[in-house]
């Protein structure tokens, strides 16, 4: 559906040029909810803007449903554009117009009869659960009510793909939770391939099937959020998977645990979903002469499924065999002292 092929956006500043976006690929499927993670200054929000060529790239080729949008003309470009709806970290809403005009202002703009707009806002404000507030203005409205303002708005041309930039991270926990319900319902409506970029690995967590890291311009890490989140390959995943995973192996807390608990191994084991199921625990210590105190735990629940983190300390004559058929069983296993 979307295929990047060595993307790259370089700026010139008064200090130099700039690369903001460093031969970058990705491969996005029909249907998808893809998110695209990293800190202030990975690049994503000018990768994600370079999806509907709000950016056009220095070099490279952004190709959507088969059509390559670096070589078609400004008309095309145009149309093209009509295809792909956008939703913004700040809302971008008109406040001289109502939710209804607000809504209704997209498919103004590409020619929809008079009377055919009317039914296509008022099924869009009941979509996103916003029935009864059509002649609002957007100061009359939540942070969270604004969203769907947005959303419906960038639904309203019945697009093949959904740019989300930033598109929760104005709002509290609970209100984040509900935009990203609704989005995962729209995907599933609509078979709506969703993009987002995000700093936040709890967004990725709920509702993303892919995942793409980047740091510095580039893409360090890809793959399904599940395998991402059960085998983090490069530091800056690790540091956003223990956000979501409660793994934080600072220092300080690694100190602690050991300081708490002297005796014996302190042991971090990371598992998939199904290996909860498995009674791991139970048969250690039936089967191996160590007694086992979970200290803290964890399961994260993601599109595909779920993976947990347990710290527990292990004391006994046989540690070392226990922690072996652990590893036997498919349990990943971090000998923390």
């Amino acid at each position: 559906m979307i295929v990047l092929n060595q993307i790259k956006k370089i700026f010139n500043t008064n200090s130099g040029c700039v690369t903001a976006v460093d031969s970058v690929n990705l491969s996005i499927r029909k249907g998808e909810i893809f998110g695209i993670i990293g800190y202030s200054g990975a690049g994503k929000s000018t990768l994600i803007r370079m999806l509907n060529l709000l950016e056009r790239p220095t070099e490279g080729t952004v190709t959507i449903d088969g059509k390559d949008l670096t070589q078609i003309s400004s008309k095309e470009l145009r149309l093209a554009r009509q295809q792909i709806g956008m939703v913004f970290q700040h809302f971008n809403l008109l406040w001289s117009r109502t939710v209804f005009e607000n809504i209704a202002f997209s498919l103004e703009i590409a020619g929809v009869k008079k009377e055919e707009i009317k039914p296509q806002v008022l099924e869009l404000i009941q979509l996103v659960g916003l029935s009864g507030k059509e002649d609002n203005y957007p100061s009359q409205l939540s942070g969270g009510q604004k969203q769907r303002v947005g959303i419906a708005r960038a639904l309203a041309n019945n697009p093949k793909v959904l740019l989300c930039d930033e598109a929760t991270s104005a709002l509290d926990p609970q209100t984040t939770d509900e935009i990203l319900d609704l989005l995962v319902q729209i995907n599933k409506k609509y078979n709506l391939t969703i993009v987002l970029i995000t700093h936040e690995m709890h967004v990725i967590q709920k509702i993303c099937h892919h995942v793409a890291i980047m740091e510095s311009g580039r893409i360090v890490e890809q793959g399904d959020v599940l395998t991402v989140f059960s085998n983090p390959q490069h530091p800056v995943t690790e540091r956003f998977v223990k956000q979501v995973a409660s793994e934080d192996d600072s220092i300080e807390t690694v100190e602690h645990l050991i300081k708490k608990f002297p005796k014996g191994k302190i042991v971090l084991l990371k598992y998939l979903k199904e290996k909860a199921e498995q009674p791991f625990i139970t048969n250690v210590i039936r089967n191996y002469q160590v007694d086992i105190n979970i200290i803290q735990g964890k399961v994260v629940q993601t599109q595909e499924g779920g993976y947990g983190s347990l710290y527990v300390q292990l004391t006994g004559l046989e540690i070392i065999p226990a922690l072996n058929y652990l590893k036997e069983v498919g349990v990943e296993v971090e000998v923390i002292s």
